[in-house]
């Protein structure tokens, strides 16, 4: 029989790219949105900290395992920002069109133009949450740097002005699956599956 487990999150982006991560597991797989959960406030100092927050209110209130996704953009000379406030900065109605400007006018207003001054990188927290208030969390990253303007439909959120060292296309230019194999997600969601395999 099956397990259930319910993603942590309300972005079907995010739904749909870990769902699919989720496949070669027997898990019946469920979403924030399926159990009508509502956002828990995010107060965490780090990406792991909001994970466990959001998969400890998901798994609370559905009573099942919780897979939270915590992830964001450090962009280096922002001092990391937007960081753990990488959807806030896409503001209530999350238009990450906004967020990319914003980013796009404060480099400017640095003088920030060339590569090397805009480096950044994504990174993802993956946390499990059990009824039974077992925790366990897992990170990864993936490096690169800022180009504007932004390019590509594909990803969600930040993907269209972030380009992954050694690539010349930005994560919104790249097709879905392929950009799931380097992403940080992935990366992340690797450490997440050697725990799988063993239990």
């Amino acid at each position: 029989m099956k397990k259930n487990i319910v993603v942590a999150s309300h972005n079907t982006g995010k739904i749909k790219e870990i769902k699919n991560l989720l496949k070669p597991f027997k898990f019946k797989v469920y979403s924030a949105l399926d159990f009508k959960i509502k956002e828990p406030q995010e107060t965490g100092k780090t990406f792991i900290a909001n994970s466990i927050i959001k998969a400890k209110a998901v798994s609370e209130k559905s009573n099942c395992i919780a897979l939270a996704d915590d992830s964001g953009l450090c962009i280096n000379s922002l001092n990391g920002n937007p960081g753990i406030y990488s959807a806030r900065w896409a503001g209530k109605n999350k238009d990450f069109k906004l967020a990319m400007k914003k980013i796009e006018r404060e480099l400017e207003e640095l003088s920030l133009t060339s590569k090397r001054n805009r480096r950044a990188h994504f990174c993802c927290a993956l946390t499990l949450f059990y009824p039974s208030r077992k925790i366990i969390s897992f990170q990864g990253k993936v490096y690169g740097h800022l180009e504007f303007p932004a390019r590509g439909l594909n990803g969600f959120g930040y993907d269209p002005i972030f380009i992954p060292d050694g690539y010349n296309k930005t994560f919104g230019e790249m097709k879905f699956a392929y950009k799931e194999r380097i992403s940080h997600r992935q990366i992340a969601f690797n450490k997440l599956k050697k725990y799988l395999l063993k239990i």
